[in-house]
């Protein structure tokens, strides 16, 4: 039996924790080899295992894989989370890429200068609420289903439920005004896969903090 995925990454969230999102929904086991300094990432780079120089890079069934994009597909296609033919898999991409672009503003809020987070924080609230939500809030009405594509839980709904859990850290009722989300996040969180993943001691990784963020720009120069 192939050994369990290898995830190498910095101590935290960033693009990994997607990652470790849909393994542990899919149930699977993972370990974690973590960069903690500058020289843990050239050690990476000088032994030619980073395709592009780049993390995440997750070690899964003989390759070495890199591209954030790349392995979620990949994991989501192998564990069965990425819909039962071509247009399905059209949607999900689709309702992944917008939770990604909204995850993204937030996962770089911890890097930003003070004096433009709370900006940048705002703004974050009125795209979740006015461009991102609303599309998954109808998608779950005009659908009718617990789920946003076909009638399975797919790489889309982790995704969502990653993305509004992260929406709710910076603001704990911004689901008030879609009910049907509010529903969803009840059901997928119950999944027992999920389920044990939000619970204290998983794999999960906190929001970043400032000791987190000066970590980070010591080991990639930034």
């Amino acid at each position: 039996m192939a050994g369990k995925p290898k995830l190498h990454y910095t101590k935290g969230r960033g693009k990994m924790e997607s990652i470790r999102w849909l393994l542990a929904a899919a149930g699977v086991e993972f370990e974690e080899e973590f960069i903690e300094t500058k020289e843990d990432l050239e050690k990476l780079r000088s032994d030619g295992v980073l395709l592009f120089q780049q993390v995440p890079m997750v070690e899964i069934d003989g390759m070495r894989m890199v591209q954030t994009r790349a392995i979620l597909s990949y994991i989501a296609a192998k564990y069965n989370l990425y819909g039962k033919d071509l247009k399905e898999r059209a949607w999900i991409d689709m309702y992944v890429e917008g939770t990604t672009d909204l995850m993204g503003m937030i996962m770089y809020l911890p890097f930003q200068p003070a004096d433009a987070k709370e900006k940048n924080l705002a703004l974050i609230i009125e795209r979740a609420t006015t461009r991102y939500f609303p599309v998954y809030e109808k998608a779950l009405k005009d659908h009718g289903q617990d789920y946003l594509v076909g009638n399975k839980l797919s790489w889309a709904d982790i995704h969502l439920l990653e993305a509004i859990l992260m929406v709710e850290e910076c603001k704990p009722d911004v689901l008030s005004a879609f009910p049907l989300l509010q529903a969803f996040k009840g059901r997928i969180s119950n999944i027992p896969t999920i389920k044990k993943f939000l619970q204290p001691g998983s794999q999960r990784k906190p929001p970043a903090d400032e000791k987190f963020v000066a970590v980070v720009r010591k080991i990639f120069n930034i």
